[in-house]
C-alpha cells in the first residue's frame, strides 16, 4: 500500500473547483487532509493518499492533467 504526503498547489482558476470531490469519486484511494491554506487567489492542500501504487499514480496524472501542482513532501 502506497501512502504518499503531496502539497497540491491550485491555480487561481481552480480554487473554487472541487477537484478533492472528484479525485475520491473517480479513484479507488483514501484521501487524508493534513493542512491546508486557501485564499481568493491561491491555495494549497496537503494530502496523504493510501491506496493501490497504480491507483495513486493515476491520480497524481490526473491531477497535474487539470493543472494542479503536484509536490512530494517528506512525510511526519
Amino acid at each position: 500500500m502506497n501512502e504518499p504526503v503531496v502539497r497540491l498547489v491550485y491555480p487561481p482558476d481552480l480554487l473554487r473547483a472541487p477537484v478533492l470531490n472528484q479525485l475520491i469519486r473517480r479513484f479507488d484511494i483514501t484521501v487524508n487532509i493534513l493542512r491546508a491554506q486557501v485564499g481568493s487567489d491561491a491555495g494549497w492542500i496537503e494530502l496523504q493518499l493510501r491506496g493501490d501504487e497504480e491507483m495513486v499514480e493515476k491520480a497524481l496524472d490526473w491531477l497535474r492533467e487539470k493543472g494542479v501542482y503536484v509536490q512530494f513532501v517528506e512525510s511526519t
